[in-house]
């Protein structure tokens, strides 16, 4: 499988599970952002903070490891035999590839613990993006809208508790903001949730709803990810 990953993509740096568990707890900083041109320092983020982006960034790694692969799995299978897909799930799957980068340097950045099913989603989000493509190029869009439908809602719910409960007081109590770093993360999961319905819609224009059999598919597949979503913010 890696294989065939480095010979499309290059080589791209791994994520060790095992050397990322030895992370120690970060050191707790005092967020920044900009007023007026000056540099506006915030009150720490409590404890309660801390973990919902800890768990946050854990399931969203875990969850763009398991997009990277299923569109590896797609595209392994699909994109010789019908050359018209190629550049479609080419596409995907490079911004695909971006998301799950992304939050692998978020990850190792802030020393959040992986999920220790990440093994677990790399071989069986591979399977599912292969084994749907094998049932028809049909199954396989069926297989990105219902991925999709739920990672978009899965972003949609964490940019909502971002943007309501990050904000902070000044040090000085003069100001209530957000830090930059806040900010930064709350974009990047904006841009991914709307590369992910973008994804969504591409399925629908290749005749996801004509897959046999669409409900047992989709519906599966949803119930799937969102015991993975379940698994990964926990274990």
């Amino acid at each position: 499988m890696m294989m065939i990953r480095n010979s499309v993509q290059g080589t791209r740096r791994s994520f060790s599970v095992l050397s990322s568990l030895k992370a120690t707890e970060a050191k707790s900083t005092e967020g920044k952002s900009s007023k007026n041109g000056k540099d506006v320092k915030y009150q720490n983020l409590s404890e309660a903070q801390k973990a919902y982006l800890s768990r946050a960034i854990r399931v969203d790694q875990a969850g763009e490891l398991g997009a990277d692969y299923i569109y590896a799995g797609q595209y392994f299978i699909l994109a010789n035999k019908y050359p018209h897909l190629k550049p479609v799930l080419k596409h995907m799957w490079d911004q695909e590839i971006h998301h799950h980068s992304t939050f692998n340097n978020y990850q190792l950045k802030n020393r959040v613990r992986p999920s220790l099913f990440t093994p677990m989603w790399k071989v069986g989000a591979f399977a599912m993006g292969a084994g749907t493509a094998l049932i028809s190029p049909r199954a396989a869009m069926a297989c990105t809208e219902a991925v999709e439908t739920v990672i978009g809602g899965h972003y949609n719910e964490q940019l909502r508790c971002l943007n309501s409960q990050f904000n902070l007081d000044s040090s000085d109590n003069t100001t209530v903001g957000q830090p930059e770093e806040i900010k930064a993360l709350i974009a990047n999961v904006a841009q991914f949730r709307d590369d992910e319905l973008e994804h969504l819609n591409t399925a629908l224009q290749h005749d996801s709803k004509l897959a046999v059999p669409y409900w047992l598919l989709t519906e599966g597949i949803k119930a799937i990810c969102r015991v993975a979503i379940w698994s990964a913010e926990r274990i």
